[in-house]
């Protein structure tokens, strides 16, 4: 059973909780990477992809260096897959080991094609996923309500929270992170592996990032259903800023002086006229773009750097040691489709996801609950 030392952040829609059965299963769960680029077709780099049933990426990597005997850290990949379900993705791997790879057989894990390219894949060389849930046990009524979700999702965007797969199996790897970062320790002992403190670290870095979107969904759910005044008392805003807020139409509220970005790629900036970017955002030529603390990270100004500062003031001593970054707050699907089988009592739903988003923060969002007690992570 999970602890919860994580913070679970508020989901983006306020509908009741929407009951159905999800397993994370091969068949009803699957992931297909999609490249960043096309392999050149030549090169001393071989670019393959692989099919992969519960497995996560680091054990087919262990499986193909057993069966060929490349060293994992020749091999390229461009992002984490989850271990439960189908999921594809690309790998690169020296020339030289072809005739091994064209040989690999195993019962969880498929060489789909092989082509050449000039460089090793990196992390973060993907567009993003397309992805595909089916859901069970869903009765006509909720059908319905899955429909209007989805539909309300696509039409609006949803907050773009890190998932549960960021914080481990008892969800504490962000207080983990926390202690190493303050203390240089993880219950008074120095860890030995420098990769697994940097992982759990930029756990701490997530959590402080969804604590930043939660109140982001909070002040913007607080500006609809509220009068002015009681918004400018309970937050401390000023009349002008109510204002410009009230006027917004859209469910996401914009802030002056956060940092937005070109979506779904581009540089940062800040927000300086307010009605204009708010028009930018609406066209989903923006977005709002989430802080993960450290150093070099593009800072906000004015209102929006004063809610981030209570957000991140724990964090603020110790950014000189970190790698700072933007992210999404605010994110789209994208070819969505879905269908209701009701003899079967199946919803099954796909779509494309950014690279650095969570199908699972949208199933809970559509769900507007909790859809795992624990992960294998």
């Amino acid at each position: 059973m999970q602890n919860h030392t994580t913070f679970k952040p508020l989901l983006t829609l306020t509908h009741a909780p929407i009951n159905c059965h999800f397993s994370k299963n091969s068949d009803d769960f699957v992931v297909r990477e999609v490249p960043l680029y096309k392999a050149s077709g030549k090169g001393e780099h071989l670019v393959c992809e692989i099919q992969k049933k519960d497995l996560s990426t680091q054990q087919a990597l262990s499986l193909i260096s057993e069966q060929t005997g490349i060293k994992i850290r020749e091999i390229g990949y461009a992002g984490l897959k989850d271990k439960q379900g189908m999921t594809t993705q690309m790998l690169s791997l020296p020339r030289k080991f072809q005739n091994e790879l064209e040989n690999f057989t195993h019962e969880k894990l498929k060489i789909l094609s092989i082509d050449f390219h000039n460089n090793k894949l990196r992390v973060g060389h993907l567009k993003g996923n397309r992805f595909f849930i089916r859901l069970k046990k869903v009765m006509p009524s909720d059908a319905l309500r899955l429909a209007q979700a989805l539909k309300t999702l696509d039409t609006q965007g949803y907050a773009n929270y890190f998932g549960y797969q960021r914080f481990g199996k008892y969800g504490d790897n962000s207080e983990a992170g926390r202690e190493i970062l303050t203390k240089g320790t993880l219950q008074g002992k120095r860890l030995k592996n420098p990769k697994l403190s940097e992982f759990l670290i930029s756990a701490y870095q997530s959590d402080l990032f969804n604590k930043y979107v939660s109140k982001r969904v909070e002040i913007s759910r607080f500006v609809s259903d509220f009068s002015e005044s009681e918004v400018m008392n309970y937050y401390d805003f000023d009349k002008t800023l109510v204002k410009a807020l009230k006027s917004q139409k859209q469910f996401y509220k914009i802030l002056p002086g956060e940092v937005l970005g070109h979506y779904p790629f581009g540089k940062c900036f800040l927000c300086d006229d307010l009605n204009t970017e708010v028009d930018r955002f609406t066209k989903r030529d923006i977005t709002s773009m989430g802080l993960l603390a450290g150093a070099k990270a593009y800072r906000a100004s004015g209102i929006a750097k004063e809610i981030e500062d209570v957000i991140f003031t724990q964090i603020n001593e110790y950014e000189s040691k970190l790698n700072g970054s933007r992210r999404f707050a605010w994110a789209y699907l994208d070819e969505l489709d879905f269908k209701y089988n009701e003899e079967k009592a199946h919803f099954s739903m796909s779509f494309f996801l950014q690279k650095g988003s969570y199908a699972t923060v949208v199933l809970e969002q559509i769900l507007n609950r909790d859809i795992f007690e624990q992960s294998d992570f």
